[in-house]
């Protein structure tokens, strides 16, 4: 089971999970690399940072920054790349730990 397979069961059986998530898209609100904390919820924000799939791909840590009349979510990287629009958020960032330890809480 891979990090994406496990994290949705346990957002889906526990309505939290934590994964480790790397990359410079999302400096410098997160980290590289940087391990998240996510929490199902019913809705989500402009703002949130969230794990979801745009056009087939898992996005571990996201910006939501426009929200549909239909509901889906556009997402995007801190670095204003658009990934697209999805309807799919398996849950919502609410802490990041870095590689020292440093707990940010969202």
């Amino acid at each position: 089971m891979n990090k994406y397979d496990r994290t949705i069961r346990d957002l889906e059986t526990l309505g939290s999970a934590t994964m480790k998530c790397s990359g410079n898209s999302m400096l410098p609100i997160l980290s590289n690399p940087s391990t998240c904390v996510y929490r199902r919820q019913e809705r989500y924000a402009v703002g949130d940072i969230v794990f979801c799939k745009v056009k087939g791909r898992y996005i571990d840590a996201h910006l939501i920054t426009r929200i549909a009349a239909d509901g889906r979510y556009l997402i995007a990287n801190n670095q204003g790349h658009e990934n697209g629009w999805t309807s799919i958020v398996y849950g919502r960032v609410v802490e990041a730990i870095d590689k020292a330890g440093r707990i940010k809480t969202f």
